[in-house]
């Protein structure tokens, strides 16, 4: 089953013409509903109205080199390891869903474009990467909404309470989860319930591509972009127009503290407020 690609085996009933030029729509609709909401909330206006403030107030300038290479640092902090998450069981359910979308989607391009029928042999691995890139989107995926999302985790709200918020979240899930459902019906004979969960699987994934400008899919476009954009501005010295981070090993900076208690505290205060999970509901 893992290694049959289940888009060959449909192309018995469905063109695979059909499915390509789907796909083609569905690339457009992130395309488009990118573009448009970045014409609407303004983000590229902001983005480049604040380099251009920060470049006037910059201390220092940052070549086209120093550049590319705090690029390739957010490409692989920032994006690759999604450094921005500080709790270690967010950041893991996070990289699942990232990678296992990621390889979900190219392997259900290649499979559609490349190996549409079974008169061309789909190589094994794909359909296996497929099927274990569905699997992490979903083990990713239903972690964090279950046992990581604040307002579950945090607030004690029900998991299966809904907000607008929420429609890239369930929508991913729902599509990927009759994805493969489908796949299984399919490869197992499931009859009249292949034929539902196909109908699920279409409804849903186009409800995730086709909702970008009221969701938050189009965000994993814009968090690249703000990470570096932050780095930058470190790297000129505008820093956001937040202070230098204080050194404490500096008797001047030390004794400047308004506190006298603080002035001789030590370095590491301890956890603090994350000693605990805020879970008092």
């Amino acid at each position: 089953m893992i290694n049959t690609n289940p888009f060959a085996e449909l192309s018995a009933s469905i063109d695979p013409v059909i499915m390509q030029t789907y796909i083609i729509v569905m690339v457009v609709l992130v395309v488009g509903g990118t573009i448009f909401d970045m014409v609407h909330k303004k983000s590229a206006q902001y983005f480049f109205a604040k380099m251009e403030t920060d470049k006037a107030k910059a201390k220092r300038e940052v070549g086209g080199g120093e550049k590319i290479s705090l690029a390739i640092q957010t490409a692989l902090i920032e994006g690759a390891t999604s450094s921005e998450f500080c709790n270690p069981m967010r950041r893991i359910a996070h990289l699942l869903g990232m990678y296992g979308f990621v390889l979900y989607v190219a392997t259900t391009a290649i499979m559609v474009f490349g190996f549409p029928t079974p008169a061309t042999p789909t190589p094994e691995i794909l359909p296996t990467l497929w099927w274990i890139g569905g699997l992490m989107v979903c083990v990713g995926g239903y972690w964090f909404w279950f046992f990581i999302r604040v307002d579950v985790s945090a607030e004690g709200h029900s998991p299966f309470r809904l907000v607008r918020a929420d429609l890239f979240i369930v929508s991913l899930l729902l599509s990927t989860t009759f994805g493969l459902i489908w796949a299984y019906a399919q490869a197992t004979g499931g009859g009249t319930w292949t034929t539902i969960f196909l109908g699920l699987y279409l409804l849903s994934t186009t409800v995730l591509f086709g909702s970008v400008p009221w969701s938050k899919f189009s965000h994993m476009f814009f968090k690249p972009a703000a990470a570096l954009e932050k780095r930058i501005s470190v790297a000129n010295g505008t820093r956001a127009n937040l202070p230098e981070p204080a050194d404490r090993t500096n008797p001047a900076v030390r004794d400047s503290h308004s506190m006298e208690l603080l002035k001789d505290a030590p370095q590491s205060m301890g956890l603090g407020i994350k000693r605990e999970q805020p879970r008092h509901y």
